[in-house]
């Protein structure tokens, strides 16, 4: 486990509180400015299907820890005195997370909506940030439409999104001389994207796509043997497939590839997306030796175990990237209240753009102004060998970490804020 000091997590007497300064609110009135008198948060996320083991109720748990850290820091200087979570479970669909987000900020008087994997559902819930003017966090969907084209003013993009999946791992497996592709998406907004910026990837790095399929969303039969059987039969055989799929499905399709054998028949495998539930569930021995990019690991440092084991103590597991980057994001959302005085959603957003942040998640982190893409540094990953995990969960070395600067992309031209 590495050691390395991040010098910004030691500034408060609660080690993860976040970046130091922002001092006290501008507001001293007990509750001044807060639209009932308190912060209301919404986690609207999939809690019973395949998405439901990397995000799902735990991240409330995760809300609840920066509210915690929130109260330990600012004690009877909080502008916020009393906070709600609620919560839904849009079940990876579009038109449920439409409604779903509609009601929180309706009927539950949510103030910021937080999580939502699954990009067409993500693509939904901005649509009714925008509408209503009101905050949304997005933690768990990739789709870089949501700092591009479908970009809005209280929309921000906060953990990972398909370029920088693509540019750690595509790149990286290219240029290591695994130069012929193929590619297996799920056929939905989050596969989609993730198959135009794997390809770009691969392509820039020297490599070519031999093959690609969409895969049906969800996948409700599991089986994705016809796509697994094709692979060396194709012309030229590739050196690896790229599974773009996520969740309980990229757990079925890793068992069906082991099964059929595909790495002895000189077809290795490059996995697009991964969360630390996923190598659980599949274990190590699985995966060993595969190499993705990851925006957060748990045992990276002794700011993140000690996190982690606060979180293990409160949902019974260790902590993935997207169960930090909704604990990173609560807490930043309630910085920025602390700083206006007011949970108003135009005083946050400026508060919040431009930002520079560094705590339990985001590393050399920085909120955009031109797009609020958050970006912060990223790591590659490789699977550890059976025989190298000491300790449950800790099945994962860092590689190398790649620079805030060169992980995200650019801001998009068709990007613009309104």
């Amino acid at each position: 486990m590495r050691t390395k000091a991040v010098f910004v997590m030691l500034c408060s007497t609660a080690l993860l509180a976040s970046a130091c300064g922002g001092g006290g609110p501008q507001s001293s009135a007990a509750g001044g400015g807060l639209s009932d008198g308190k912060v209301v948060f919404g986690v609207l996320n999939d809690q019973s299907g395949a998405y439901s083991q990397l995000s799902g109720k735990n991240s409330i748990k995760a809300v609840e820890l920066a509210i915690a850290d929130y109260k330990e820091k600012y004690g009877d200087k909080a502008v916020v005195k009393e906070f709600g979570v609620e919560t839904a479970d849009h079940q990876n669909k579009p038109d449920v997370a439409n409604a779903k987000a509609a009601e929180l900020y309706d009927r539950k008087a949510v103030d910021v909506i937080l999580d939502v994997p699954t990009s067409s559902a993500a693509l939904k819930v901005a649509d009714v940030a925008k509408e209503k003017k009101k905050l949304y966090f997005n933690i768990s969907a990739a789709t870089t439409d949501l700092t591009g084209k479908s970009c809005n003013k209280y929309t921000f993009h906060y953990a990972y999104d398909t370029y920088m999946l693509a540019n750690g791992t595509g790149r990286n497996t290219t240029e290591e001389g695994k130069k012929n592709w193929y590619i297996v998406y799920p056929d939905y907004a989050f596969g989609q994207d993730m198959e135009k910026s794997f390809s770009a990837a691969v392509e820039a790095a020297g490599g070519k796509i031999v093959g690609r399929d969409a895969a049906p969303f969800p996948n409700t039969s599991g089986d994705f043997s016809t796509y697994l059987l094709k692979a060396p039969t194709l012309t030229p055989k590739p050196d690896v497939l790229g599974t773009m799929q996520a969740g309980a499905e990229l757990v079925a399709l890793v068992k069906q590839y082991n099964e059929f054998k595909l790495r002895d028949k000189g077809v290795g495998l490059a996995v697009g997306l991964m969360f630390l539930t996923d190598i659980h569930s599949l274990t190590p021995a699985a995966l060993a030796g595969t190499t993705y990019t990851d925006a957060w690991y748990w045992n990276y440092d002794l700011t993140n175990r000690t996190f982690a084991d606060r979180f293990k103590a409160a949902a019974g597991v260790r902590p993935t990237f997207a169960h930090a980057a909704n604990y990173s994001a609560a807490l930043q959302y309630l910085e920025a209240v602390q700083a206006t005085g007011t949970d108003g959603a135009d005083a946050v957003v400026k508060q919040m753009e431009g930002k520079t942040v560094n705590d339990v998640f985001l590393r050399n982190g920085k909120i955009r102004a031109e797009d609020h893409r958050v970006v912060h540094d990223a790591y590659l990953a490789q699977v550890k060998t059976p025989a190298e995990v000491t300790e449950e969960w800790d099945y994962v070395k860092i590689l190398r970490t790649i620079p805030a600067a060169d992980a995200f992309r650019t801001p998009s031209p068709d990007c613009k804020l309104s």
